[in-house]
């Protein structure tokens, strides 16, 4: 099958490569003149596990392109895939405006019947919008499709070709058969294949993200609690995860979520809700505990220190919003910098991949290195904020004699308490006793 992909981010480029490996020809189109060059050199502009192999894969065997002509590319695709940009807008909605100007674009460059994807994820009505553009710019017919990417950084490969759901929006029988047959592949060993209208498609993913972001504000809540009475939240975790009908995923206590879809996910649900004249109360509760979440870590070090941290330098390790990215949208790691450093105090970081984004985003107010060890050196305490698998059985020994004060700050629960006293750190963890003195 001839499929085009207009936008090489994250989900654009994963989207593209997989279906590429799949054996369809794909070209993947982009308006950025920079990043096309950097690709068709083979260079990746995100960090994703396998992804550049993939690429490297797909571009030899002649079944993967990339370009800016989109006019060339739609015209001889049959299936055309949006997947640009749909950032929060100024009032928590989503921002069409980039799928807008696509829709147009493709529109003009159509030179026969279409199936249009949408793959970015948009809000209930999208998919209406984007045919009324289309048809009303061509006089050939068009099916526009939602389907929603479920796509976790880190694990995006696995996820897209080995899907626990596919999920197709289309009231076209026609759309619906081009679809399965497009995403048999990977639905081989029985994993469903959903075909619903499309509102409902587009309410299943931000439904999904509402859902989960629910669960992990639920537990750093309950973290709080279990702190103030004496629980331990792990085996709370335990207990809780054992129901099947609760199940153990996203049970894991922190210092909140960040990324580029939990945060403008849930606030574009709740615009949606507040357009529709429905408040969502729950959801506004979630994007405040979560916003609280990431303030947790820094207060257990200013309860540690005090509120003039000046003269105190802090290890962090772990600088993007989760492990096997570079992405730092949102990470609750900006937020706890932001709090040291305006009471004075110095910060040296490592991240395994995120150390260039991070100095574009959080920028010469902190230090980054380029080794763990060497951040920790003559710090008052270490932070641990992203649980990178690295980070989880570091040399204590050599840690304790670098740091300039025994303390562990563990915004992931990645250690605990019995390992820091074997070590003699005073540790302090989320939802666990406080600290412990040796």
């Amino acid at each position: 099958m001839k499929i085009t992909v207009v936008g090489t981010g994250y989900v654009g480029l994963v989207t593209g490569t997989c279906l590429a490996e799949s054996g369809n020809q794909v070209k993947c189109v982009d308006n950025d003149t920079a990043k096309i060059s950097c690709l068709k050199d083979g260079q990746i502009p995100i960090y994703e596990p396998g992804l550049e192999e993939l690429v490297e894969r797909n571009v030899k065997g002649q079944r993967l392109s990339f370009t800016t002509d989109l006019k060339s590319a739609v015209a001889e695709s049959t299936v055309t895939f949006i997947a640009v940009g749909t950032p929060q807008a100024a009032d928590g909605s989503c921002d069409l405006t980039a799928v807008k100007i696509v829709a147009g674009e493709i529109a003009e460059a159509m030179q026969g019947p279409q199936i249009v994807v949408n793959k970015s994820t948009v809000p209930v009505g999208t998919a209406e919008l984007v045919t009324e553009i289309i048809q009303s710019k061509t006089e050939f017919s068009v099916e526009v499709v939602s389907n929603p990417e479920f796509l976790k950084e880190g694990a995006a490969i696995d996820d897209f070709m080995k899907p626990d759901r596919v999920v197709i929006g289309t009231r076209s029988e026609e759309a619906a058969r081009t679809m399965r047959e497009l995403y048999s592949p990977f639905v081989r060993t029985g994993k469903p294949l959903m075909v619903m209208d499309p509102p409902s498609a587009e309410l299943t993913k931000y439904a999904s993200n509402a859902l989960l972001a629910t669960k992990i504000s639920f537990m750093n809540e309950l973290s709080r609690l279990s702190e103030k009475v004496g629980a331990d939240i792990g085996k709370v975790r335990q207990g809780m995860g054992a129901d099947n009908r609760i199940g153990p995923h996203f049970l894991f206590p922190g210092v909140g979520y960040g990324g580029s879809c939990f945060p403008k996910d849930i606030r574009a649900l709740s615009q949606l809700g507040k357009e529709n004249g429905i408040d969502l109360e729950i959801l506004g509760s979630v994007d405040s505990v979560n916003d609280s979440q990431k303030r947790v870590l820094s207060e257990k070090v200013v309860s540690k220190f005090g509120e003039d941290l000046s003269g105190h330098r802090f290890a962090f390790w772990g600088l993007a919003f989760k492990p096997k990215t570079d992405d730092m949208r949102e990470a609750p790691a900006i937020v706890i910098a932001e709090e040291l450093v305006k009471r004075g105090a110095k910060i040296c970081a490592h991240d395994p991949e995120a150390l260039e984004t991070a100095r574009e985003v959080i920028g010469d107010s902190i230090e980054y290195c380029e080794d763990p060890y060497e951040a920790a050196k003559g710090a008052s305490a270490l932070l641990l904020i992203t649980e990178w698998n690295e980070y989880r059985g570091p040399d204590f020994d050599r840690l304790r004699g670098l740091l300039k004060e025994p303390v562990l700050f563990d915004g992931r629960n990645v250690w605990n308490l019995n390992l820091a006293e074997k070590h003699q750190f005073e540790y302090y963890g989320i939802g666990t006793r406080g600290s412990c003195d040796v």
